[in-house]
């Protein structure tokens, strides 16, 4: 299993697709507040579908509390500013993927603490960054291919016929 974070996120559509992508790989998703919504607002639960109810879901108060309450976390920080590609990343059961707010990532004093687990999505130009629920999905699901999907569907099924 996997845990994804989400630190300051600001955008309550993003983190409820976030969300349904954790409860449809069975990840844990974890908060670091300040949040720029409530987890009560509709957006939020809209996004997430009626999976919102079966979400693993862990909110902390700020970083500090996040490292208190994982103290053993291996931690891999998603910014657009690391020299490694998150392909170059053995990831391991249990590892934490850490995503930064929408409008500015994850502070440079946090990135430069942790430089070797640094990742980056390329991307084409100076483009600044790709939509925070993608890169998530994009990042969970190397690490989830890494481990052969393990516990997941890994075949199909139609809703009224067959694969014959």
């Amino acid at each position: 299993m996997f845990n994804i974070v989400l630190l300051e996120p600001e955008i309550p559509f993003n983190t409820g697709a976030i969300g349904r992508t954790c409860v449809a790989t069975n990840t844990v998703l974890h908060l670091i507040k300040p949040l720029g919504f409530s987890l009560d607002e509709k957006q939020v639960k809209r996004s997430g579908l009626d999976y919102w109810p079966k979400l693993k879901l862990f909110v902390y108060e700020d970083i500090d509390d996040f490292y208190k309450k994982n103290p053993n976390a291996n931690v891999y920080f998603a910014t657009t500013k690391a020299r490694k590609t998150y392909d170059l990343v053995e990831y391991k059961d249990n590892d934490y993927i850490m995503f930064g707010k929408e409008s500015a990532g994850i502070p440079e004093e946090i990135l430069v603490k942790n430089k070797e687990h640094c990742v980056r999505i390329p991307m084409f130009g100076e483009e600044r960054s790709l939509n925070l629920s993608n890169s998530v999905a994009i990042l969970l699901y190397e690490a989830l291919r890494q481990q052969d999907f393990k516990e997941l569907e890994k075949f199909g099924n139609l809703h009224r016929l067959t694969w014959d």
